[in-house]
């Protein structure tokens, strides 16, 4: 229920957070769902990165990890990771689903909806295309398959390469 509460919040609240293209992505530190320890996107500055807020309730997320760990596979030796954030309020629920719909990427876990907060969150699932300086690129809110073909072309441009559509 927790997890309700801040999703009407963060849809019906007037914020401060600056999230929309051409903004500064939100710093952010977490901890790893399925490894010990945290990782901040500040780890990630210079590379490509596409931050992916999940739910192990979210049917789309079913569709949504595989197609971006496929991407992300893809690109192994690029400057580019994906972070899948998760927002489940029970952590067995987010690896439960992980055990499912495995991702080599990493995964977060935040419990107290704080960065999906300060991300501006409109839906599920939502994700930021993050460029090499740390600003926003694109915000995707809502996964069906198809927009796969976009998120690569976004993800592309920014690294400067051609990728092959599927």
């Amino acid at each position: 229920m927790r997890f309700t509460t801040i999703l009407f919040a963060l849809l019906f609240s007037t914020s401060t957070f600056a999230t929309s293209a051409g903004d500064t992505a939100p710093q952010f530190t977490l901890p790893q769902l399925t490894k010990k320890g945290q990782l901040s996107l500040s780890q990630y500055r210079g590379k490509v990165v596409y931050v992916d807020f999940w739910a192990s309730w979210c049917g789309p997320c079913r569709k949504s990890l595989p197609l971006l760990n496929e991407m992300r596979n893809e690109l192994k030796g690029q400057p580019f990771e994906v972070l899948a954030i998760n927002l489940d309020e029970e952590i067995k629920d987010a690896r439960g689903f992980l055990k499912q719909f495995p991702v080599s990427y990493p995964t977060l876990h935040d419990s107290e909806g704080t960065i999906a907060e300060s991300y501006e969150l409109k839906g599920m699932p939502t994700s930021y295309l993050i460029d090499q300086k740390g600003n926003i690129h694109a915000v995707h809110t809502g996964f069906k398959p198809s927009d796969m073909s976009k998120i690569r072309q976004e993800v592309s441009a920014l690294l400067g390469i051609e990728m092959d559509q599927p």
